[in-house]
C-alpha cells in the first residue's frame, strides 16, 4: 500500500505505509498463551499439583470423610507436621463450598497466613471487617500457621469467633497446637494430621515424574521418600530441584541437593569412629565436614538411622542411642559442634569396650 504527499505543488512524493496487522486478536492470543505456558513451567510444583478437590488429598480417608459431612460446621483446627496436606485440605473445603468459582471464594473467603500478620490488629481490623459483612449463606476465614499468632490476637480471636458465629465459618491452621490457647481450642473440632503414609507419598510422586518426564531412578526415588519422612512438600520441592539440576535423578543428585550426608559416607563415618583411634577419627571426620559442608546434626540422623538398621549387641545400641540424643539436644541449645564431636566420638569409643568387654 503506498500513501502520497503533496510538496510544493509539484513534486509528489511515494511513501510506503505500515501494513495493519492481519489478525491482531490472534497475535494477542498466542502471546497470551505463550506467557500462560511459561508461567506453568516456572511454577513450584507443589502449587503445580496441589489438590483441587477433597477427592485429590492423598490419605487421612476418615479426616476426608468427617470433614464432607461437616459441610457447612463448626470451626475447625487443623493440627500436626508441615507437608500433611492441612491448607491444601481446607482449600479444597472453599472450592467444594463456593463451587469453584473464583469471584465467589475471593468474596466469601479470606485465607490469612499468620505468620505474616500476627498481630491482635488483624483481628481487629481484617477479620472482623470481614466477618461483619452478611451474607445469604456463610463466610469462610482461613487462618495459616495460626500458632504463629500473639496471645493476645488469639484472645482476641476467640471474641470474634463467638460473636460472628451465625455467618462465618473459622479454620484454624497450625503445627503445634500447644501454641493454640485452650479458649479457641475449645470452640473447635480438631484434625490431626500425620506424616503421609510412604504408599501414598510414592503413587503422588509417580504422578508427578510421570507428568513432568523425570528421569527418575529408583535409589534416588527411595532416596526422595526417605528423606521426605511423609512431608509431601518437601518431596516435591526436592524432586524439582533436582529435575533442575540434573539429567538424571539418583541417590547422589537427592543427597547432593538436600545438602544430607551420603550413606555412604554416613558407613565411612561410623566405621572410622569403631575401628580407628580418637585423633584420627576426629581429624577424618573434621575433614569430611569441611569437604563436603556437612552438619553435625546431620551426621548424628545418618549415624541413629545406621545404628537402628545394623546389627549390634542390645546394651551397645542403648548407649550409642542415648548418647545421640544427648549430644543432639545439646546442639539445638547451640553447643559447640567441635565439642559436641569428641563427645559423639567417646560415647562411640565407651559403646564398643562395653560390646567387647561381654
Amino acid at each position: 500500500m503506498a500513501a502520497t504527499l503533496d510538496h510544493h505543488d509539484d513534486d509528489t512524493i511515494m511513501v510506503d505505509a505500515p501494513q495493519p496487522p492481519l489478525d491482531k486478536g490472534k497475535s494477542k492470543a498466542s502471546a497470551s498463551g505463550g506467557l500462560d505456558a511459561l508461567a506453568m513451567d516456572v511454577m513450584p510444583w507443589v502449587e503445580k499439583y496441589r489438590p483441587v478437590t477433597l477427592d485429590d488429598v492423598v490419605a487421612h480417608k476418615d479426616i476426608i470423610s468427617t470433614i464432607h459431612c461437616q459441610i457447612p460446621g463448626t470451626p475447625s483446627p487443623l493440627l500436626r507436621p508441615p507437608g500433611t496436606g492441612k491448607t491444601s485440605t481446607i482449600l479444597a473445603v472453599a472450592r467444594k463450598i463456593y463451587g469453584g468459582n473464583e469471584a465467589s471464594m475471593r468474596n466469601n473467603c479470606l485465607e490469612l497466613n499468620a505468620s505474616d500478620d500476627r498481630g491482635i490488629n488483624v483481628v481487629r481490623e481484617q477479620i472482623k471487617n470481614f466477618a461483619s459483612t452478611r451474607i445469604a449463606g456463610f463466610k469462610l476465614i482461613i487462618l495459616d500457621e495460626a500458632d504463629q499468632m500473639t496471645s493476645a490476637a488469639q484472645s482476641a480471636l476467640r471474641r470474634v469467633i463467638e460473636q460472628y458465629t451465625k455467618n462465618v465459618r473459622f479454620c484454624i491452621i497450625c503445627n503445634y497446637v500447644n501454641k493454640i490457647i485452650p479458649a479457641v481450642q475449645s470452640r473447635c473440632t480438631r484434625f490431626r494430621f500425620g506424616p503421609l503414609p510412604r504408599p501414598e507419598v510414592e503413587k503422588r510422586l509417580n504422578h508427578v515424574v510421570e507428568a513432568e518426564k523425570v528421569k527418575l531412578t529408583e535409589d534416588g526415588r527411595q532416596a526422595l521418600l526417605k528423606l521426605s519422612k511423609g512431608d509431601m512438600r518437601r518431596a516435591l520441592n526436592v524432586l524439582q530441584a533436582c529435575h533442575a539440576a540434573y539429567d538424571v535423578t539418583d541417590e547422589a543428585a537427592v543427597y547432593n541437593c538436600t545438602g544430607n550426608p551420603d550413606p555412604a559416607d554416613i558407613e565411612a563415618i561410623m566405621q572410622s569412629m569403631m575401628n580407628e583411634s580418637f585423633e584420627t577419627s576426629y581429624r577424618r571426620i573434621s575433614s569430611l565436614k569441611m569437604e563436603k559442608g556437612l552438619a553435625l546434626q546431620d551426621i548424628i540422623q545418618g549415624c541413629f538411622d545406621f545404628v537402628a538398621t545394623v546389627e549390634f549387641p542390645r546394651q551397645t545400641r542403648i548407649v550409642l542411642l542415648d548418647h545421640l540424643a544427648q549430644v543432639e539436644h545439646r546442639l539445638s541449645t547451640g553447643a559447640s559442634e567441635k565439642l559436641q564431636l569428641t563427645a559423639l566420638l567417646g560415647a562411640t569409643k565407651v559403646a564398643i569396650e562395653l560390646s567387647q568387654n561381654k
